[in-house]
């Protein structure tokens, strides 16, 4: 009894998911652009893209499952004290500031095009934007219903949080979790549609380079998210998340919310300003 824990003190053991996420990630992505340009030669031998992609998107799928049944198992064994709840909710809004500057890059990518169209043979044309060519989507068609429906998305998951913490409703939670994982779902599908109708290709120009890069990132940080959020609803289905002990839907429900505001200013900066 002299050494039992009186305090809320405790320091997690050591987990390998970090550097196994990163090396995931890496291959994922390093897969991707030899997807995109061709065949990549490494010490004399050649990588096919896609599936030096696919184990990459195989490998990051596994770490996340990994590291989150890490997580819920910790959560259960009672080693989220409120001071280890605290230091993991400054790790992750560490890492939405890292995804916030991730989309300022982005975005400054687009506007300094915008204000500088660069040309081909001369280092700036006559500050024609979009280029020549392009046929800009309608702001207030899709792109604005997609708005919308990522705004009510938001207040589903604000809608679940209140009745949860505020009001312990385990139910009305549930219902508002079912109903903003819907409306995330319903967004790609939009999003991936518009893509599809799109008069313009990746490569095609400046403008469309950048239009792709910027939308393309969004849209895999709702997906992202709606698996979040799914995984809480499946959590919260399970019994598994309390009115005092829900930092994973926290969590998520901050990411939803960022997703949100990036989403505003894509489409303010993209659709409206930048069309």
């Amino acid at each position: 009894m002299a050494h039992a824990k009186n305090h809320d003190y405790h320091i997690l053991p050591a987990s390998v998911w970090p550097f196994m996420a990163a090396v995931a990630v890496f291959v994922m992505l390093f897969g991707a652009v030899a997807w995109m340009t061709g065949q990549v030669t490494i010490a004399g031998a050649e990588i096919t893209g896609p599936w030096m992609f696919a184990i990459g998107f195989i490998g990051t799928c596994y770490v996340s499952f990994g590291w989150w049944a890490d997580m819920v198992r910790e959560s259960e064994a009672g080693d989220h004290t409120p001071v280890v709840r605290i230091g993991l909710q400054y790790g992750f809004l560490l890492f939405v500031m890292s995804e916030a500057m991730l989309f300022v890059t982005l975005f400054w990518n687009f506007i300094k095009n915008a204000l500088y169209p660069m040309g081909e043979n001369s280092p700036i044309t006559d500050g024609v934007w979009p280029p020549a060519g392009i046929e800009t989507f309608d702001p207030w068609h899709l792109p604005f219903i997609n708005t919308l429906i990522l705004l009510l998305s938001g207040v589903a998951v604000t809608w679940a949080h209140h009745a949860l913490v505020h009001e312990g409703d385990r139910k009305t939670t549930i219902n508002g979790l079912i109903v903003a994982v819907g409306l995330g779902l319903v967004f790609t599908a939009l999003q991936a549609y518009e893509y599809s109708h799109a008069a313009f290709g990746l490569a095609d120009t400046s403008y469309a380079s950048a239009f792709y890069i910027a939308t393309g990132f969004h849209g895999l940080h709702v997906i992202i998210g709606t698996i979040f959020l799914f995984v809480c609803l499946i959590r919260m289905m399970r019994g598994q998340m309390t009115q005092n002990q829900h930092l994973g839907f926290e969590a998520a429900a901050w990411y939803w919310h960022f997703v949100n505001v990036i989403w505003l200013v894509l489409f303010a900066v993209i659709y409206i300003w930048g069309s």
